[in-house]
């Protein structure tokens, strides 16, 4: 099992940067892929980022790339979110996720945590 606790959202301006934090239960953390996923209202939920186990592969999608960096601390069983140039249509609830196998699609993650919303203004 592992459990999940997003922190880190809020409420910014166009333009400001934010960094989401990910902790993680469990003595494994190393072995997940950990991804970032995002829910606007009234939209489906849909992928950010992921990252391998030891980092070295961090697929983006189009919408954030060259914006948003994810990374991951194992020793401390955390995952991050930078993100930078903040834009109105980034508002969304951000959930992180783990998965036992190498994927960007949601349902085949297999921890969820709770989310944290993250509002931007123009």
């Amino acid at each position: 099992q592992v459990q999940l606790v997003e922190s880190g959202g809020g409420l910014v301006q166009a333009g400001a940067s934010l960094r989401l934090s990910c902790a993680a239960s469990g003595r494994t953390f190393s072995s997940y892929l950990m991804g970032w996923f995002r829910q606007a209202p009234g939209k489906e939920r849909e992928f950010v980022a992921a990252i391998a186990g030891l980092g070295r592969t961090t697929p983006y999608a189009d919408s954030v790339v060259g914006r948003f960096t994810i990374s991951r601390d194992n020793a401390k069983n955390t995952v991050y979110l930078q993100m930078n140039s903040l834009k109105p249509e980034d508002t969304a609830v951000y959930y992180c996720a783990a998965s036992t196998r190498w994927t960007m699609k949601q349902e085949q993650y297999n921890y969820w945590g709770q989310g944290t919303q993250v509002t931007v203004s123009s």
